[in-house]
């Protein structure tokens, strides 16, 4: 995270894995109404009313916090003690990592291998689960790969889990960006089984709103409210009041964040079918590609990249694979047609000083 908010920005930038932001005066808010204080002690009552009913969950399973990562740590947290297993998959998103090491678990892993275009491996799963694994935790859309796991898959890992009292957890952020009018959470799919942490943060570019959220079994969410009580209090009111403002518009934000994002992912997979130095798997949806570099390091070609280029993409070392680069297509289109060949010539650039160096 200390890389991605100080050293990932650069005129040309790839690294962002959300939608460009949307401006205030997009959003549509009436900010005359707009108050600093209102009754929101327990989440502001009508956007746990708007997330339940969008999710088509109970109201007292929603729980509301600043952004999927504290999401991700309230679920966390609450469903496990320290010295508890969970089961994370490989390779993650790496503040994942971080917050079971922080929260004292013992981490095992399972794998979404490149050469299966990153799929769950489900007998992998099977053998790595234990009866001590607390939890099972994934994202969906996979990041760093875009890969999308569907229901059918992920039902069956709900039934390895029940078969040890295991919990599902599953970072959906990245799943907005099928952009449905009901979304499919997977939560829907066993609601005693399944945690689910998103935000309106990565699909809408509403990061400022920090409209985080959890869906959970309502035991367990009303833990979430008490450690959320340690840390925060209660959330920003007039964020809060502003997020019920979005969802009221999200078909129209969602209109706008897909056009840009079609266009997006048009206009980098012609590029990547132009590279004869890149493997890569094209995911159905999504800002992201993972791509492999065929030659030579990646850190030394991400530096390259920056330094003579002012471009950046996202080291593959932050995701487990060093081998690969994460590029993120959620900026204006014009910034993409602008920022791509930048990447192109420091491929060629970083080939012809690799050929050379063999030649020496």
């Amino acid at each position: 995270m200390r890389w991605a908010k100080l050293r990932s920005t650069a005129k040309y930038n790839l690294a962002t894995s959300g939608l460009a932001g949307l401006p205030l005066s997009e959003l549509g808010a009436d900010l005359e109404r707009l108050e600093i204080n209102g009754d929101n002690a327990y989440g502001y009552e009508p956007l746990l009313q708007t997330i339940a009913a969008r999710y088509r969950v109970p109201g007292e399973c929603v729980v509301t916090a600043p952004g999927t990562s504290f999401a991700n740590y309230l679920a966390l947290a609450a469903a496990t003690e320290p010295g508890d297993e969970v089961l994370i998959e490989h390779p993650t998103y790496d503040p994942l990592l971080r917050l079971a090491d922080y929260l004292g678990l013992t981490v095992k892993r399972f794998h979404r291998r490149a050469e299966h275009d990153f799929a769950i491996d489900l007998e992998n799963v099977e053998r790595s689960i234990t009866p001590r694994t607390r939890v099972i935790v994934l994202c969906n859309l996979h990041n760093p790969s875009g890969a999308f796991t569907p229901d059918s898959i992920l039902k069956k890992i709900a039934s390895l889990a029940r078969t040890v009292g295991a919990l599902v957890m599953v970072d959906e952020v990245y799943r907005e960006m099928l952009f449905e009018t009901a979304p499919q959470s997977a939560f829907l799919i066993d609601p005693d089984r399944f945690i689910i942490t998103s935000s309106l943060t990565k699909a809408y570019g509403l990061s400022g709103l920090r409209c985080g959220w959890v869906l959970a079994p309502a035991e367990l969410a009303q833990h979430m409210w008490q450690i959320h009580d340690i840390h925060a209090g209660t959330n920003v009111y007039p964020a809060e009041w502003l997020s019920v403002v979005a969802f009221s518009r999200l078909n129209h934000i969602a209109a706008r964040a897909k056009a840009m994002l079609d266009e997006n992912r048009r206009i980098l997979r012609e590029f990547l079918g132009r590279r004869d130095d890149l493997e890569y798997f094209w995911p159905d949806y999504g800002t992201v590609v993972f791509p492999r570099l065929k030659f030579g390091n990646v850190d030394d070609f991400c530096e390259l990249l920056r330094t003579e280029f002012d471009a950046s993409i996202v080291p593959g070392r932050f995701f487990e694979y060093p081998d690969r680069f994460r590029i993120g297509v959620g900026i204006e289109p014009q910034f993409v047609r602008e920022s791509l060949p930048q990447l192109e010539r420091s491929l060629e650039r970083y080939r012809s000083r690799i050929q050379a160096g063999s030649h020496a």
